[in-house]
This record gives C-alpha cells, structure tokens and sequence, in this order.
C-alpha cells in the first residue's frame, strides 16, 4: 500500500515538472485525476502548526498576512534509521538537513516566482521530506482564507485565494482537511464554509480542531468532536497547538506531540476521545485514507492515460514534426514534405485518388466532340472548291488530276485542326493544376509550413506552364506534319473518270463543271476526316507523353535543383511555421512525456505486486 503513495508523489512531481498544475483546460490533465489531500483553513487557524505536528519538524514561514503564497506539495516519505532531510523538486540534487534552511527556501522559491510582493501563484513548489517520525503521506498546503486584503495586496486578493483553493477542493479526487479553531465559533469557519460549498454531504472532508487548549473556561469542544455541531462523515479530530512561547523557544517536536497525548489523555472532557485525538494519529488516519482513495482510484487514472496519450499521439501527429535546426536538417525537411506531396500527386494521376479520370475525359469525350463540331462547308462550298483549283492551275489547266488544288483544299481544311488539339492541350493542363491544389491540401505537412505551400506550388505550376508549351508545340507539329505530307495511297485508290464513265474526249475546261468540283470537295472531306481520325488517336499520345508522364516524372526537378543553392536563413523562411502551432506540439510533446512516465509508474508498482 505504501507503494502507492509514493506512485502518486512521483506522478505529481512529474506534472510539475512538465507544467501540468491542472489549470490549462486547452491540454489533458493528469494532475486533476490524482488523488491528493488539501489542507484549508482561515489565516491564524493553527494550519501551519498543523502540518508541523504531523512532520514533526519546524519548517514552515511564518509571519503575518498571507505567509503561503505558492501551493505546497509536501510529501512525507517514512524511512528506516535516524536521519531526516528535506530535497526540493527544484533543487534535485541538494539535501536539507537544516529545516531553519527549508523554511527560507520555501519563501525564496516563492519570491522567485512571484517577486517580493504578496501576489499569489499557482504553481505548486514540491517539498519531499525524509524520516523514521512520519508516515507516508502527501499532502497540499494551500495559501489561508483571508476576508481582507492588507497593504501591499491587490484589492482581488481576497476572491484570487479563494478561487486558487476552490480549484482544487472541488475536484472530486481532492480530500479536504479542513482547519478550524475550536476557540471561534464553527459557523464562522472559513474552512467549513468553503467545504460545505463543494462537499456539501461531507463525503470528502475530515473536520481538524485546533488550539483547543485555549477555549474559554468552562467551555469545551466535545460537541464539535463528536460530530453534534457540525457532522461529516469522518469522525472530527481534535489537535492541541504548541504555544507561541514553545515555538519561541524551540521545543522539541515529538516533546509536543507527548504533550498533546497527555493532555487528552488528563482532561476529563475529552479522555473518552483521547484514541482518535492527536497529530500523530492524524497523519495515520490521513495516509490510511489516501492510500485507499489511490487504489479505487488507480484503473480510472489508467484509462484517463491511455485515452490522453492516444489523443495526444493523433495531434502531435496531425500538427506534424517539429523543424529541425541545422540547414541540412532544414534541407531533408523540405525535401521528405515535398517527396510525400509528389507521391500524392501521382497517386491522383495513377488512379489511387480521384481526379486523374478528368484526364481521360479530356481525350474520349472533349477532344472527339470538338473535332466533330468543325464545319468544313466554307472551305468545301463549291464556290472555294473552284477558286482554289483554278487559282492552283495558274495559266496552264490541270491535265489529269488537279494536285496543287487538291493540296491547297487539304492544307485550309486541316489548319483548323489546331483549335481543338490546343484547347485539349490547355484542358490538360488545367486539370494537372487542380490536382496540385489537391495534392497540396491533402498534404499535412505543407498546411504546416505556409510558406513552403506558395513556393512548391509556384514551381509545380512553372513546371506545368514548360510542360504545356512542349506539348503545344508537340501537338500541332502533328497537326503540321499532316499538312506537309498527304497518304499517297489514299488518292491511288481513288476511282478515275473513264471508270466513273466519264468521257476522256471533253475540253480540259469542261472538268470545272459542278458535277466535277462537287467529286472533288468529297474527296477532300473524305481525306480530312481519315486525317482526323488519325489524330485524335495520336494527340492525346503527345499530350500523355509531353504533359501527364512529365508532371509525374519530374514535376518538382527545377525547384529541388534551385533548393540545392539555398543557405541555411532562405530554407528557414521556408519553414516558417506559426509560432501558435510550434508552441502548441512543444506543450504536447511534454504532456506526452508526462503520460508516458506516469504508464511506466504504474506498470512498474502492478509488476512489483
């Protein structure tokens, strides 16, 4: 059982030390889900006298006005022999064996924190004392309730405690001794009223009476004690303080506790009381208690610390990695985000993704559609067809077939073929640019880094505008080369006029006849629409070979050559992540840190068992 006390001392240290004091709502919390025991109580209740009886030792500030500015974690470590020592969390590696020096440590920490005023502070300050007069325990010391702010103190003093103290007793884990002098009336406590407010069927509160020894003659605090004035649920215990004059001349603690015994003990009022009176039996009961708060307690804290290092692992995950700091760390940084963004983008091309389909329809539904809507007719109407022959005949007529008219129609025909090849190369092209926005957005680490997005992104498209030019070019060379040389064999096979029944023995001029010129813009068509036919199977080939395969073969080369030439400042900026989302993964990283360990603690105390 002891083992779990120490389990909790280690884990509250823990979250000190990694800045978990339970008020940061925007982080998980390990520190609200410990149990621990709160000491309250009003100023000059006898609270530091208190813990002083239990420790057995003088240690504490004393003084007037608000003496405990900081929380106080004491944990009690009870060990074997003779000597006894104090250690600070914040001073790891020095042992106090003059408690006069824990004192003025206690009170320098606290200026250190909070200056040389009388502001408070939340941050606990960790003091571990070692002895074979304690038991295992822990305990919180919490600054004292007061109702008026003295000078020096901010008017919002008052409120500022009582909300400090708040914070912690009405956590459910908290167990509350609540300090009261028996020479005061109860209904006045501040202790008592502050408890009621969060533990109002006392569930969790243990009632401590001080200063009994002073209560006027003829009075006595046998009713508080025994629960009448005021029941809770555990049984009331009553504490005789050492005197102001004891404490002046530094008696001995464990003469006082003697002391404290025998005065129960031989005081008529109180010797049926006397078993469960006491400092000493005070911090037995305390630890017996807390050690059975902790074990109810211990599945529940397991599951909190499985769930928070889950959801702290996906975050840390979601935000990314932190940035490393030298130019080569830099370097591989924007290298590895940058690879894992052009994985991306091929998957879309290949088809692991949505998007690269688009591409497809460009060449099976867009580029067919636009070819089929050219209108061949003006350069074809009957009108054209005679100009251009009679114009390619010159003053010496065609003697068999018109060839150069035949040539001049194809060529005007196909020119219009260059529309549509560009606008399916510019379609192309539009889409690999919507799949870099939707590469970019579906990687994490570029929302990452702003910065890093705009000039990857710049490059990408620059390499996609080279791309697009290239296969523009590429594109109508197809166009060009149709135009350049026509398919000899097409015209072989066409029927010739004798074989049509025509009569060879007409004048030459009678060729341009209607019927004639009507023959021949058929031909033409028939030969632009083989052309087409066979173009709209080898343009999306260009476009495939000179954008797509490109975009995935090298999108990213002309910005990874420039990076190469960069210095360590330039790759910085562009890593410039928000300083909120770097603020945010470094108090993760602790947090997880800190559920990590306390795993390790608990597993390390379940093994041992």
């Amino acid at each position: 059982m002891e083992g779990l006390i120490s389990l909790v001392n280690k884990l509250q240290r823990a979250c000190t030390a990694l800045g978990d004091h339970g008020e940061d709502n925007a982080l998980p919390t390990l520190w609200d889900s410990l149990p621990t025991i709160a000491v309250v109580g009003g100023q000059s209740s006898g609270k530091s006298s208190v813990l002083e009886s239990i420790v057995g030792k003088d240690f504490l500030p004393r003084g007037s006005g608000i003496v405990t500015r900081r929380p106080l974690v004491l944990q009690l470590h009870k060990i074997d022999g003779d000597r006894e020592y104090a250690e600070f969390m914040h001073l790891p590696r020095k042992r106090f064996t003059d408690f006069a020096l824990v004192r003025k440590e206690i009170q320098d920490e606290t200026d250190r924190e909070t200056g040389r005023t009388k502001h408070i502070s939340p941050v606990p300050i960790h003091l571990s004392i070692y002895s074979p007069n304690v038991v295992n325990l822990t305990l919180i010391d919490l600054p004292g309730l007061t109702k008026v702010a003295v000078e020096g103190q901010p008017e919002s003093i008052v409120a500022d405690i009582e909300n400090m103290v708040r914070s912690y007793i009405e956590k459910p884990n908290c167990i509350i001794l609540a300090i009261s002098p028996a020479n005061q009336d109860l209904a006045t406590s501040d202790a008592i009223k502050i408890s009621r407010d969060v533990d109002p069927k006392g569930e969790r509160t243990f009632g401590v009476l001080t200063k009994i020894d002073l209560m006027d003659k003829g009075t006595d605090a046998v009713d508080m004690l025994e629960g009448k004035a005021y029941r809770l649920q555990y049984p009331w215990i009553g504490i005789v303080n050492r005197s102001q004059a004891d404490i002046n001349k530094n008696v001995d603690m464990i003469a006082a506790r003697r002391r404290e015994k025998e005065y129960f003990a031989n005081t008529p009022e109180y010797k049926h009381l006397a078993h469960r009176m006491g400092s000493e039996y005070l911090g037995k009961v305390m630890s017996k208690h807390l050690e059975q708060v902790i074990k109810s307690r211990i599945p529940g804290i397991q599951s909190l610390i499985n769930k928070s290092i889950a959801e702290i692992e996906s975050e840390l995950s979601r935000l990314g990695k932190p940035i490393a700091a030298d130019a080569g760390g830099k370097l591989y940084s924007i290298m590895e985000i940058c690879r894992i963004f052009d994985q991306i983008y091929k998957e879309h091309l290949d088809g692991v993704r949505p998007g690269g389909e688009k591409v497809y329809n460009v060449f099976d539904a867009q580029l067919p559609a636009a070819l089929k809507r050219l209108q061949f007719d003006k350069q074809l109407s009957m009108e054209n067809v005679r100009k251009l022959i009679t114009e390619a005949d010159g003053y010496q007529p065609h003697l068999i077939a018109p060839e150069q008219g035949y040539r001049r129609l194809i060529e005007s025909s196909l020119v219009s073929i260059r529309g549509p090849a560009e606008a399916a190369v510019d379609a192309v092209h539009a889409i690999l640019k919507e799949l870099v926005h939707k590469a970019m957005s579906e990687t994490p680490e570029m929302k990452q880094f702003p910065t890093l997005r705009v000039e990857v992104s710049n490059a990408a498209f620059e390499s996609l505008e080279r791309m697009r030019e290239e296969s523009r070019k590429a594109t109508l060379k197809l166009v060009d080369m149709e135009c350049s040389y026509l398919t000899v064999d097409f015209f072989r096979k066409l029927p010739q006029d004798v074989e049509k029944g025509g009569n060879p023995t007409l004048s030459i001029f009678d060729r341009y006849n209607d019927s004639y010129l009507r023959r021949i813009g058929t031909t033409v068509l028939s030969y632009v629409n083989m052309v087409l036919a066979t173009l709209r199977n080898s343009i999306p080939k260009s476009i495939v070979y000179c954008q797509v395969r490109e975009a995935k073969r090298s999108l990213l080369d002309h910005f990874f050559t420039e990076l190469g030439t960069k210095e360590a400042k330039q790759l910085g900026k562009m890593l410039d992540e928000d300083p909120a989302i770097m603020e945010r993964r470094s108090a993760l990283a602790k947090r997880l840190e800190l559920y990590r360990n306390a795993q390790d603690e608990i597993d390390a105390v379940a093994w041992a068992k």
